[in-house]
């Protein structure tokens, strides 16, 4: 039986297929609208390899209101969002801080817009950890709560935080103009998930992080490093103030996160919050050199790094204090770093060339041995 109906912009992306099958599997209905700028439609068969069921895809971009209006006229019972499409790089925010006001911040105008035409009152956010900057500017924010004042540190987070305020004020503004007709407006809701650094790949080895050209993200870059692509992993900074000089991230399992949205979003229609933050961690902080010991461990050998300077825009320590997720949402992180960089090893080594190519034979014998 079809819960639901709901659009995932973003939803070839990494965080957003995994999204996108975590829904399949609790019985929404999928559709996916993403323009692959960095990502691959390949997964959309992934999907379905997995789960048994095949999301809708439009090749679509965010900031192209025509064919956003297009797709919930095609398909009216969509009655939630959840919008993960996005430039997402911390560094390259920093060189090309106007294209991404114009993807992130515009297209989501663009998005807010048609929902607004289609009464489609239900929006899920993929926000960041970001939008706190260096919450260490504070005292008794470590582990950061969602209370701690936002404060972003490079045009990326500024973006971030920018959409969070449009949807805030967007819900207000459509539940206040619902008041003044005699209605609730309580349909309108917001879920805004911060969160912290995704990590892994689908237990199965079929599905996972497919990053089009440099990756920007620790893991992804040391897999690359692991199987010849990459000569070395560059760490930038061995100064911090942590235990061994380098930055402190909250790696959080791919399933995980996803299922926190999956939570969310039911969330949202049960209980109509209004505008609600969730931080998606778990709280548990990695300095990077642990996390390459991590992954070396995953992979059976020492993988080779340099120091370089620091980059502009990073700070010290983001970890997560999931503790308003755990309580209102149900929801926890249940896989381990270990499990992570196992899942990540496993999907890397069988698919250097990720979804441009078939997924080894063994997997997918595995995976419809295991439905039946």
């Amino acid at each position: 039986m079809v819960v639901g109906s709901v659009l995932v912009t973003g939803g070839t992306g990494y965080i957003g297929s995994f999204t996108a099958l975590a829904l399949l599997e609790a019985d929404y209905k999928v559709v996916i609208v993403d323009n692959l700028y960095n990502s691959s439609e390949e997964c959309v068969n992934r999907i379905e390899l997995i789960s048994g069921k095949r999301p809708v895809y439009y090749r679509c971009d965010i900031t192209d209101e025509p064919a956003l209006d297009k797709v919930f006229d095609e398909h009216q019972d969509i009655d939630s969002v959840i919008h993960f499409a996005a430039l997402k790089a911390v560094g390259e925010s920093g060189e090309i801080p106007v294209e991404y006001y114009r993807v992130n911040v515009y297209g989501t105008i663009c998005l807010l817009r048609s929902m607004s035409r289609h009464n489609v009152t239900n929006i899920v956010f993929s926000s960041s950890a970001t939008v706190y900057g260096d919450a260490t500017r504070f005292p008794d924010m470590i582990p950061i709560p969602e209370h701690c004042p936002l404060g972003p540190t490079n045009p990326y987070g500024n973006t971030k935080m920018t959409v969070e305020l449009l949807i805030t004020d967007h819900v207000a503004a459509q539940r206040n103009n619902a008041k003044k007709t005699g209605k609730s407006g309580e349909e309108w809701n917001g879920a805004l998930l911060r969160y912290f650094n995704p990590a892994g790949s689908h237990p199965s080895g079929v599905m996972g992080e497919d990053p089009q050209g440099v990756p920007y993200n620790l893991l992804p870059l040391l897999a690359q490093v692991a199987v010849g692509k990459r000569e070395k992993l560059l760490v930038f900074g061995d100064d911090y103030n942590s235990k061994d000089g380098t930055a402190i991230r909250d790696y959080i399992h791919i399933l995980d996160l996803a299922q926190g949205h999956l939570l969310a979003l039911n969330y949202l229609r049960e209980h109509h919050p209004g505008v609600r933050a969730w931080n998606l961690g778990t709280g548990k902080g990695s300095t990077v050199f642990e996390m390459i010991k991590a992954f070396s461990h995953a992979v059976g050998r020492d993988l080779p790094y340099e120091i370089a300077p620091r980059r502009a825009g990073d700070v010290l320590n983001l970890t997560a204090n999931p503790a308003r997720a755990n309580e209102e949402l149900g929801w926890k992180a249940k896989h381990t770093l270990e499990e992570a960089c196992e899942d990540l090893w496993r999907w890397t080594k069988n698919n250097p060339q990720g979804y441009r190519q078939q997924p080894p034979q063994e997997f997918v014998e595995k995976l419809k041995v295991g439905k039946k």
